[in-house]
C-alpha cells in the first residue's frame, strides 16, 4: 500500500478543535502501512502542527496529494476536488436542508462520501462516534445551567460552583471538582425547596451513558420510573435521584388493551402515543439523549407546557439538557441550537417565544449542538482509536472502479458510503427527495 490521506482543518466555529486522527495514529499508519498524511495547518487544533510534523506528517494547505480526505464536521462547498473520497459527519442522511447544497456540490464533482454516522454493525449499532463525550459535556453544562438558574432564583446550592465544560482543563479536572461539590451535598444536604432532586434521562445509549458517568460522581440513588411517586412522598435531601426512561416508559400503543412491543414500536411508531408527561411534574432536570425523527411521538410538546404553566403551579422542572438538540424535535420548544459561548435560552410557554440566558419565566434549554468539541483532547483520542482500525481498508480500496458493488470494503464501511462517484448509493436513494 502506498497511499496518502488528508486531514482537513476544522473551521465550523472557534470551539471546534477536534481531529479525526491523532499524531500517534498517524505515526502508526506510516510505520505499519506506509500511509503518508497531509494535514492542513490550524491555530486552534488540540494537537499542534509540531506534534504531527514530529511523526512525519506533511503540514500544508494543499491536500491534493491525498486520495482520501478525513474531517470531523461538514466541509465547505468550495473545498471539494473532482472525484476525491471524503470521510466526515455530513449530516445529510435525514435530508438536512442546510447541508443539501454541500451534497449537491459533491455530486457535481463526482465525489465519494463515507459518513461516520452510518458506520454500524449488523444490528445497526454505531461503531464510530463521539456520543459519550456529548453526554459528558452536556451533563456538565446542564448542571452549570441549573446552578446559575437557582442562584438567579436566590436559592444557593453547591451547583453554583460548577463551571461550563470549556472552562475546565480536562475530564480529570471536572471529575475532581465534582467530587468536592458532591461531598458538600452529602454533608450539608440540599434546600427543602429542591428536595427531592430528581434528574431524568430519556434514552440509554452512548450519549446517556456519558451523561450518567458525570452524575454518578454525586451521592446518588437510582430509581425506576414507577418509584418516583414514593420518592416524592418520602425524599432525602442528601442524595440526587437518577431515573432512566426507556421506550416503554415514554410511549404506549394508541390501541386500548394492546401491549407495548419494542420492535413493533420501531416498525410502526405511528401506532403509539406519548405518556411521558405523567413523569415530568416530578423532575427537576431532564436530559434528552434519544435519537428522534418525525414519525416518533415527542417527549414534550409546547401545548403541554402552556397548559402546565397556565395553572400557575410551581413547576419543578427548571432545565432541559437537550443533548440531541433536534430543532423542534423530541423537545418541541428547542427552537434553535446553541453554542458554547451562548449555551442556553429560556422558552416562555405563554408567549411561545425564547430569550437567551437563564433569567426570566419559563423553562431553560441547553442545546449546544457540538458538545464533544468541549472535550477536544479526550474525544479526539477516543474517536481516533475507533476510526483507526478502518483506515487501512479505506485507503486500500479502489474508488475508481465503476461498479460500486465490486469495490472491496468491509461491510461496515460499505454501508456508510452515501455517495459513490457522485451518485447516491442504493441505500441512500431516498435522499433524492430532499435535493
Amino acid at each position: 500500500m502506498n497511499a496518502a490521506l488528508g486531514i482537513r482543518r476544522e473551521d465550523k466555529n472557534r470551539w471546534e478543535r477536534r481531529v479525526p486522527l491523532t499524531p500517534e495514529h498517524v505515526l502508526e499508519l506510516k510505520k505499519k502501512y506506509g500511509i503518508e498524511t497531509f494535514i492542513q495547518p490550524s491555530s486552534i487544533r488540540i494537537f499542534s502542527e509540531g506534534a504531527y510534523q514530529k511523526v512525519g506528517a506533511h503540514v500544508q494547505d494543499n491536500l491534493t496529494p491525498s486520495s482520501v480526505v478525513f474531517a470531523v464536521k461538514e466541509i465547505p462547498v468550495d473545498f471539494f476536488e473532482q472525484g476525491k473520497t471524503y470521510v466526515f459527519f455530513s449530516h445529510t442522511i435525514k435530508g438536512q436542508k442546510y447541508n443539501m447544497p454541500m451534497l449537491k456540490k459533491m455530486m457535481e464533482m463526482g465525489c465519494t462520501l463515507i459518513d461516520y454516522e452510518r458506520i454500524v454493525d449488523r444490528n445497526g449499532k454505531r461503531l464510530v462516534f463521539f456520543g459519550r463525550f456529548a453526554g459528558l459535556a452536556g451533563m456538565v453544562d446542564t448542571l452549570w445551567t441549573f446552578g446559575q438558574r437557582l442562584h438567579w432564583e436566590q436559592i444557593e446550592t453547591p451547583f453554583r460552583e460548577i463551571k461550563q465544560t470549556v472552562n475546565y482543563k480536562d475530564l480529570d479536572e471536572i471529575k475532581e471538582h465534582f467530587t468536592a461539590v458532591a461531598k458538600n451535598i452529602e454533608m450539608n444536604g440540599l434546600p427543602p425547596s429542591l428536595t427531592p432532586l430528581i434528574i431524568g434521562f430519556s434514552g440509554y445509549g452512548n450519549v446517556s451513558i456519558g451523561a450518567q458517568e458525570i452524575l454518578d460522581v454525586f451521592p446518588l440513588k437510582e430509581i425506576k420510573p414507577e418509584e418516583i411517586e414514593s420518592v416524592v412522598n418520602n425524599p432525602s435531601n442528601k442524595v440526587i435521584y437518577k431515573v432512566v426512561f426507556k421506550e416503554e416508559h415514554i410511549v404506549e400503543p394508541a390501541t386500548p388493551g394492546k401491549k407495548f412491543d419494542l420492535q413493533d414500536y420501531y416498525r410502526h411508531p405511528e401506532g403509539y402515543r406519548s405518556i411521558f408527561e405523567r413523569y415530568v411534574p416530578s423532575l427537576s432536570i431532564l436530559m434528552n439523549c434519544i435519537f428522534w425523527n418525525t414519525q416518533y411521538p415527542r417527549l414534550l410538546t409546547k401545548d403541554y407546557l402552556k397548559k402546565t404553566f397556565s395553572k400557575k403551579e410551581k413547576m419543578r422542572l427548571r432545565v432541559i439538557g437537550d443533548i440531541s438538540s433536534d430543532v423542534n424535535g423530541a423537545i418541541e420548544f428547542t427552537e434553535k441550537t446553541t453554542s458554547s459561548d451562548n449555551p442556553v435560552f429560556i422558552y416562555h410557554p405563554s408567549t411561545d417565544t425564547i430569550t437567551d440566558g437563564y433569567e426570566g419565566d419559563g423553562i431553560i434549554v441547553m442545546a449546544v449542538d457540538n458538545l464533544p468539541c468541549e472535550l477536544p483532547r479526550e474525544s479526539s483520542q477516543s474517536f481516533s482509536e475507533i476510526l483507526f482500525r478502518f483506515v487501512p481498508e479505506i485507503m486500500n480500496a479502489d474508488f475508481t472502479i465503476t461498479d460500486f458493488n465490486k469495490v472491496a470494503l468491509p461491510a461496515e464501511i460499505k454501508n456508510a458510503v452515501v455517495l459513490y462517484q457522485g451518485e447516491l448509493t442504493p441505500a441512500y436513494h431516498y435522499i433524492n427527495k430532499y435535493l
